[in-house]
C-alpha cells in the first residue's frame, strides 16, 4: 500500500497555482493514501490571541471549499483535519475521506498556548475520544500535531488494531522533539507514523517549517519532505507491523488496566 505525506504552504487556496503545482505532484505520486497536513486550507488562525468570528467563519469555508478539492484527486483514502463550529469557538475535526466518503475520526484534545500557537483561544472538544478509522484494506488513528506528545493514545491505538497513525500538523522550524516523538509513538504502537506539516512564512514572528516524514513501526525514520520533494512515499509493509506488535514493548499490557 502506497502512503503520501507532504508539506503544504501556509495560506493555500483550493484555488490558483500554489494548488494546483501541489495537486499536479500528490497525483504524480498515485497513491493509495495521502496524509495531508491540519487543516490545509486557508491561513493559520491560532497566530493571533483573540478569537475572532469572522476569521473562524472564513478558515471553516476555506477547509469545507478544500474538501471538495481533496475529493476531486480521486485517491482511495485522504487524512486530513478541518475546523467545524465548537459551542462559542471551533473544533479541528480529524477525518477521512475513504473513496470520497466523509468519515468522523476524532476532535484534537490538546491545545498550546503561546506565540504562534494560542490554539487553546480558538478551539475547544466537542467529541470526545481516541477511536480508530477502519476501513476495507488498513486501520488508522489521528493524533493531530500537539497530540502526537502524549504516547498513551499510540499504545491506545495499538490496541484498537491500528496499523498507520497520522499526524496532521502545524508546527515550527525545531524539528527533533516532533522527531523523537514521532519514532516513540511508532515504537509503542508498532504502527507506522506518518505526518505532514504546513511550510512558509505567517509573518516575522512565525515560519512554518515543513519536514512532513514518515517512521517505521520499529521507530526508524523512513523518510522526509524537502522544499524540492514537497510530497513523499512509501510503501506500507503490513507483515512488519504484525510482527512488530506482537514482539517488545508493544506486548506488554498495564496491569491493572480495564480496557
Amino acid at each position: 500500500m502506497k502512503i503520501s505525506y507532504l508539506e503544504s504552504p501556509e495560506g493555500l487556496s483550493h484555488e490558483g497555482l500554489l494548488w494546483e503545482t501541489l495537486k499536479a505532484q500528490i497525483i504524480s505520486q498515485s497513491p493509495d493514501v495521502l496524509v495531508s497536513n491540519e487543516m490545509p486550507f486557508g491561513n493559520w488562525l491560532a497566530a493571533t490571541k483573540s478569537y475572532d468570528a469572522e476569521s473562524a467563519q472564513a478558515s471553516v469555508v476555506a477547509n469545507d471549499r478544500g474538501i471538495e478539492e481533496l475529493r476531486k484527486l480521486d485517491i482511495p483514502i485522504i487524512l486530513s483535519s478541518r475546523p467545524v463550529k465548537a459551542a462559542d469557538k471551533l473544533a479541528n475535526e480529524a477525518f477521512a475521506l475513504v473513496n470520497g466518503e466523509y468519515h468522523f475520526a476524532h476532535q484534537k484534545h490538546y491545545f498550546p498556548a503561546e506565540r504562534g500557537f494560542y490554539e487553546s483561544t480558538w478551539f475547544s472538544t466537542d467529541r470526545k475520544g481516541f477511536d480508530v478509522i477502519k476501513t476495507a484494506r488498513i486501520t488508522i488513528g489521528f493524533m493531530l500535531c500537539t497530540e502526537l506528545m502524549f504516547n498513551e493514545w499510540a499504545r491506545a491505538y495499538k490496541r484498537q488494531g491500528a496499523h498507520l497513525i497520522a499526524v496532521p500538523r502545524a508546527s515550527g522550524q525545531s524539528y527533533s522533539s516532533w522527531k523523537t516523538a514521532a519514532a516513540m509513538a511508532a515504537i509503542v504502537s508498532g504502527c507506522y507514523v506518518v505526518s505532514s506539516n504546513r511550510v512558509g512564512k505567517y509573518d516575522n514572528a512565525l515560519t512554518f517549517g515543513g519536514k512532513g516524514f514518515a517512521f517505521a513501526p520499529d521507530g526508524s525514520q523512513i523518510s522526509e519532505t524537502t522544499s524540492a520533494n514537497p510530497v513523499v512515499s512509501f510503501e506500507l509493509d503490513f507483515d512488519w507491523i504484525a510482527r512488530t506488535q506482537s514482539d517488545y514493548p508493544c506486548y506488554v499490557e498495564e496491569i491493572g488496566r480495564d480496557t
